[in-house]
Order: structure tokens, then sequence, then C-alpha cells
């Protein structure tokens, strides 16, 4: 649902106000996105109606809702853990860096501008109010429908340089009369100091929204850190409301930061490499991937690290084209192409299928500046970047046979955020998928004839488990070795009970008691 249809928004009779309750943080990646999850699926156990909320995602991981609105990939895992249909009023802002000083703005679900970081957090002020009143529709559309509004804030609020055009933190905080918890990250250290200092650079007002303390990531004894937490109180009046332990084996997405590390599970038998481009999207893609066994996923920047793997994937990319001139100054696409004509399968996913094709045409100069581009010559596809952006959720069945698509009318899930139309230029090469649009049923996706290369617009591929148990088992059978023996994981399910374990995790260490009294007090 849109902000452009609140007015036909059917009226809701509420029994009690809503309850608010934001997660703010004395920095970013301290653990806010993860701990909120924690906290929708607490609440909503107990019965509420839960939504989470961020005012701006700056991100390039995203996610399409039932109606098409493009928001954070975070926001998306926090309606899961909330239980509830995700929305675009539950993240109405999201900014995707495409360049070192620019993103595009998504406002309301839909591509609104390319912004600059100075007309962003400077003199914009016609951008300010835009995207304050899109901010003050979502909550109050949320409002209507739900008991409670678990809001995370962005950052740190306590950016001097940049306050006056803080929307996300101090400002929403204020609008919805919210208590507020300041999240800390105490494995990186002074953690205290960045509590105190953070109260410290607040205003009177602000300080006021701040209820409590929660450390993250605790390793040791806490027994040995009661002093702190005693002083902490004497300083600034106000309790620790939980020290949460460090959990190594925490898979939920933290934040919006790139897992650039290898990810081992078992030993590992099967090596598949991960292009990383600069403006890499979306690797959550991969996340699949790390519950099956004997696997090995590596991100690669340069030819001597991408070496001989098993298997290559092209992710997307939030600049299909800089990337793409990126993998041919490295020697990557080289390497890549020889790779191929050698057997190794690999994979494109939205702009990394782009890249495999003959030709980037962009004559309008709507991607960069180039104009047209060659491309790596995997796939018979040209694209041709046109104004627009599609952004859905889609059904489709298989139309081509392959080693990983033995089966016709197989069906496939997933989601498209991409610009660009890309269309088959011979008949050597075959589309992928039939989408089962009730409008327009198109085909889509393209297959060399050997069957190990393809691509496809689809996010979320992996997801559809029987189609990654059958990728696996193909690289497994090309080295000789036998198929997976475990049983077939359903990831959503996978996904699911991994939010309840860390929302469980996460209670044990919460002071609820009094976190519940400062969302009853809540204006």
């Amino acid at each position: 649902m849109g902000n452009a249809g609140l007015e036909n928004k059917p009226t809701v009779t509420k029994t009690k106000k809503t309850l608010y309750l934001m997660i703010q943080g004395t920095g970013s990646h301290v653990g806010k996105t993860v701990i909120t999850a924690a906290l929708c699926r607490i609440f909503a156990n107990k019965g509420l109606r839960v939504a989470p909320f961020k005012a701006q995602n700056m991100a390039l991981n995203s996610f399409v809702t039932a109606d098409g609105c493009e928001v954070g990939r975070s926001t998306a895992l926090q309606a899961k853990a909330a239980r509830a249909e995700l929305s675009v009023e539950m993240n109405p802002i999201l900014l995707k860096p495409k360049a070192e000083k620019e993103a595009q703005l998504i406002l309301n679900g839909r591509p609104y501008a390319d912004v600059s970081a100075f007309d962003q957090f400077h003199n914009n002020k016609a951008l300010r109010t835009l995207k304050w009143e899109a901010i003050q529709l979502s909550l109050a559309a949320l409002s209507q429908d739900y008991e409670l509004i678990i809001i995370e804030g962005a950052g740190s609020p306590a950016e001097v340089n940049l306050r006056t055009f803080d929307l996300v933190n101090m400002e929403v905080a204020q609008h919805c009369g919210a208590p507020v918890l300041l999240v800390t990250d105490i494995d990186r250290g002074g953690s205290l100091a960045a509590l105190v200092g953070t109260l410290a650079l607040l205003s009177e007002s602000e300080q006021a929204h701040i209820k409590g303390f929660i450390f993250n990531k605790f390793r040791g004894d806490q027994r040995l850190f009661d002093p702190a937490i005693e002083f902490l109180q004497n300083k600034t009046g106000r309790p620790t409301l939980g020290v949460i332990p460090y959990r190594p084996n925490l898979s939920l997405m933290e934040e919006d930061a790139l897992r650039q590390q290898t990810v081992f599970n078992g030993d590992p038998e099967i090596d598949i490499a991960i292009i990383e481009h600069r403006y890499l999207s979306n690797f959550t893609d991969f996340d699949p991937l790390i519950i099956e066994p004997g696997l090995m996923i590596r991100f690669v920047r340069t030819p001597a690290q991408l070496g001989h793997p098993d298997a290559i994937i092209l992710p997307g990319s939030k600049n299909t084209v800089k990337d793409l001139q990126q993998l041919h100054a490295s020697g990557l696409a080289r390497h890549i192409q020889t790779l191929a004509k050698n057997g190794i399968p690999i994979l494109g996913i939205c702009g990394g299928y782009q890249m495999m094709g003959k030709m980037l045409i962009d004559p309008s100069h709507i991607e960069s500046d180039q104009g047209d581009l060659e491309g790596l010559g995997l796939l018979d596809v040209v694209t041709e970047f046109q104004g627009g952006k599609n952004t859905r959720q889609v059904q489709c069945k298989t139309i081509a046979q392959s080693p990983l698509f033995p089966e016709e009318n197989e069906e496939i899930t997933g989601y498209e955020i991409h610009c660009g139309m890309t269309r088959l230029i011979s008949a050597h090469h075959r589309p992928i998928f039939k989408t089962q649009d009730t409008l327009i049923p198109h085909e889509t996706g393209c297959v060399d004839l050997s069957g190990l290369i393809l691509g496809t617009s689809l996010h979320g591929l992996f997801e559809n488990d029987v189609f990654r148990r059958r990728f696996l088992n193909l690289l497994r059978k090309r080295k000789s070795l036998s198929s997976i023996a475990s049983p077939l994981l359903k990831f959503k399910q996978f996904e699911d009970q991994q939010i309840e374990d860390w929302a469980a995790f996460v209670s044990a260490y919460l002071d609820l008691s009094s976190i519940e009294t400062f969302m009853a007090q809540s204006r």
C-alpha cells in the first residue's frame, strides 16, 4: 500500500492508543537492526500487532513489497520478525548509493531522483519537507493498523554536522513521543564513552527520550562489568536495560554491511566465487547458500583472488556500467571468459546478468555518461537502459531444460529490481522462465547451449530450495562427489527459526518489564 493511496484507506476503529519504542545507536553497525528484529518477534509472541519502522535506509540491499514498492532489505527482515505484511510505510525513504557522492532516492517505494550528498544533507529545504511529509504519513498509516511500532534509528543521533538534516532519529522520536533505548557495541571498545558522549551531545528535550542503554556483543564475565553499569547509572541517571552476549553464529543480516569474509559451512568441498562489485547490491541473495553443507563462498575482486573456483556468480549492481568497466580494467573479465570456455558454470543475477550479454546500450545516458559498452559476451543478449524501474514480485515456470532445470514447468519465485530491458538476439541461446503474470506473461532469463552459463533478473533465486540443492549437487557431480545426503532445508523456515532463536536469546538478557513500562508511558 503506498502513501498515495492513504486517502482510500478504510477507517480502523482502535480500542487503545498505539505504543512506540525506538532503538537508536551510538554509531552504525552496533546492532540496531537485529535488536529491533528481536523486539519485533518478542512482542509479536506476546500477542501484539507489531510493525517495524525505519524512516530512511541507506543500503544497496532492497526488497519488493507485494504491490511493487522498493524498501530496505533489513526492514523486510523485521517485518518477518513481526509477522506483519511488508508495506512501504515501514520504510518510506531508501537511498541507494550509485557513485562516490550520489545516490538514488527511493521515495514511497518509487524512484524519485538521483541526489548528491550535498543536496541530501545541506540546503535542499524542499527535499527535506518532502521527506518529512512521507515519514509523517507513513507513521500515521501504520498507527491505524498496529498496536506497537518499533522504530529503528540510523547511524548516531549525535552527528552534530548533520543534526539540522537528521529526520531519522530524534525528529521521529519527538514526533511519536517514543521512548528510546540507546544501543552500543561493547566489542568495539569505548562503549561507555560513546553512551555518555552521545547523551551529552543531545538537547535536553532529546535527552528526555533516552530511557536506558543496551550493551551489545558482550564477552566475558558480566560480574566484572557491574561497576561500569553502576557508574553509568550514577553518571546519567539512566539504567542499563540489557547486556546481550556476543553470539558468533548469528546468521541474520546485521545492518546493511557486506559480509566480506569467506564463509565456510563444514569442510569445504565446493568453492563458489562471487564477484564483489564496487556497487554490489542484494548480496542477501546468497544467504540461503550458507545453510548448505560442504560449501565455501568467497567474495573476490581480482583475477588472483578468483583462481579456479567450481562456479562463479556475478551478482547485482547499482551501477552496472561502472562495475562492468572495473571488470574489464582489473582483468577479471578476461579471466571469467576463459573459465567459461573451460566449462566452469557461471550464473548472473540482475546487473550481473546484464554484464554477461553482448552489449549494454544507453543512448539517453540513463545509467552513465558511457553510452554503449561491450559486455562479457557469455550470453546472446543485449540490455538497453530506459526510463523507469522494474520492481515486482515474480512467479514463473521453467521453459528451457538444462542440468539446472531438467524439467519444464518447474515453479520458481523471486523478485525483480532493475533498470533496463534485456532481450535475446539469437536463437542459439534460450530463455529460462515464463512469468505467470496475469496481464503480460513473458519469457525471461537466458541459458547457453551447455546449460551451464545462465542469467536471470530474479533476486531470491536460491530461496527456491529445490533449485539451490540441485545447483550444488551439479557442482558436486562435476567433481565426482556424492550428492548432499542431508534432508532438503526450507530456507524460509530456517530463517524464521533463526529469528525465533535470536528473539529468545535477546529476551533472556533484557529487562522487558522496564521496557514495557516505558512503552506504556509513550505519548
